[in-house]
């Protein structure tokens, strides 16, 4: 495997977690370039599941560096918090690493993030209220705590000295009455840095050396590519760029080393949050979609997703700016027992055809999708597809196989990963 880049195709929620844990067995780092606790992915091992916020999802993998790269935003207690579960579980996470330039999420940021979704109303992204916005904003703005001022004592004081005041401004402004607590704040994340210390370096050099040295490298996206600031269903996103190239500046890295670039979808489309969405579905359907997905649900936030058919427009754009060289397709299990399955192929709009994901919400919200149907495939025990992920390609049921086939034509690109189920042993690695 060579340098591999993995990003989400969709809203987020795609199986990116179990992808990358899958693709960590050949990594020998495994790097988060964005984002922040924001995030949700999910792991799961045997019977033992596993739900990570910041952590890498290779961190599993003993043999696997893990890093979280300069283009993260760093929530130290939660960050702490997901160390000490696996710690707890019989994992050392030893073989973590983190930018010493990774921004650091500070509690006056979820205040700010709170009262500004308040009075953003129909503006309002439906945030998971985690402070990645505001923090997103400092580090534009120049005046946000860095890792390497986190474990430096007397900076992250004189940092926070002249930012608190600042903060307590904004908070009043927007109407809010928590006191920030200057010496509360610096106590505590003094002793977090000191926690932190031992994983802080300098990423860029480390992933430089693994890469001169031959190494495999795997990129962990976080967010799907239409959450991305730039290339989403802005404002309805996220606060981080979410597409492949953001992997070179969020992990220090340049360029000419990212030659695959893996793109992860569902078999069918999910999201957390407001906005357009052309293939939404409620009734029977939906739910079949949600429960059978294992709880389709947010990882971060638990609020449950809405659910629809899989978009071809939608995936369209994200073969486009992503560059993809395959994709993975996760989920195919969950529209078994389904006697129809679709796929929009286009949208119309006031009698035209559109076959490009919009920009304008407003264009987006007035498209209707217009579908290819395929018959379904039968619903199987978990067994019974793990039983098939062993065979590949060969022993998928046709029904999947020609669903595979079309979206391989639409799409020009090679599926060359389908998962049908939640645990590893479900995972299988396509060939034609």
């Amino acid at each position: 495997m060579p340098a591999t880049v993995t990003v989400g195709l969709q809203w987020g929620d795609e199986g990116k977690g179990k992808i990358i844990d899958f693709l960590a067995e050949h990594a020998d780092v495994v790097v988060r370039f964005q984002g922040g606790a924001n995030a949700g992915h999910t792991v799961q091992v045997g019977e033992e599941i596993y739900k990570f916020h910041l952590l890498p999802s290779g961190v599993l993998r003993k043999r696997t560096l893990n890093v979280i790269g300069n283009g993260v935003v760093v929530e130290p207690g939660q960050l702490l918090q997901e160390i000490e579960e696996v710690r707890s579980r019989g994992h050392p996470a030893t073989n973590l690493r983190i930018s010493d330039r990774a921004h650091v999420v500070m509690p006056y940021h979820k205040t700010i993030d709170g009262l500004e979704e308040k009075l953003k109303g129909g503006l309002g992204a439906g945030t998971t209220m985690r402070g990645i916005g505001p923090c997103f904003e400092d580090k534009v703005g120049r005046f946000g705590v860095r890792m390497a001022d986190l474990v430096d004592p007397d900076v992250l004081r004189a940092k926070l000295e002249k930012v608190v005041p600042i903060k307590r401004r904004i908070i009043e402004a927007l109407g809010g009455s928590d006191v920030l607590d200057l010496e509360a704040l610096v106590a505590q994340h003094a002793e977090y840095g000191d926690r932190l210390r031992p994983f802080v370096t300098d990423t860029s050099v480390l992933l430089d050396r693994q890469l001169a040295r031959g190494k495999r490298v795997l990129f962990e996206g976080a967010q799907g590519t239409h959450l991305c600031i730039d290339h989403g269903i802005y404002p309805f996103g996220t606060s981080s760029q979410c597409v492949a190239g953001a992997a070179s500046v969020g992990a220090g890295v340049g360029p000419r080393h990212l030659t695959e670039i893996l793109g992860v979808a569902k078999a069918f489309t999910s999201r957390v949050g407001a906005g357009p969405f052309p293939t939404e579905l409620e009734g029977d359907v939906a739910t079949h979609l949600r429960e059978k997905g294992g709880g389709e649900y947010g990882t971060t936030t638990r609020r449950p997703r809405r659910v629809g058919w899989l978009d071809l427009p939608m995936l369209r754009m994200s073969v486009r700016v992503n560059g993809l060289t395959g994709l993975a397709v996760t989920k195919l299990d969950v529209l078994g027992g389904l006697e129809k399955v679709r796929v929009a192929t286009h949208y119309r709009r006031d009698g035209e055809t559109i076959r490009e994901f919009p920009a304008s919400m407003r264009v987006l919200g007035e498209c209707e999708p217009a579908y290819r149907d395929f018959k379904g495939w039968p619903e199987l025990s978990e067994d019974a597809w793990i039983g098939i992920a062993r065979k590949g390609r060969r022993g998928l049921p046709e029904a999947v196989r020609r669903y595979l086939a079309f979206l391989e034509a639409q799409l020009k690109v090679p599926v060359k990963i389908a998962s049908v189920g939640r645990s590893r042993a479900a995972t299988m690695a396509l060939r034609a």
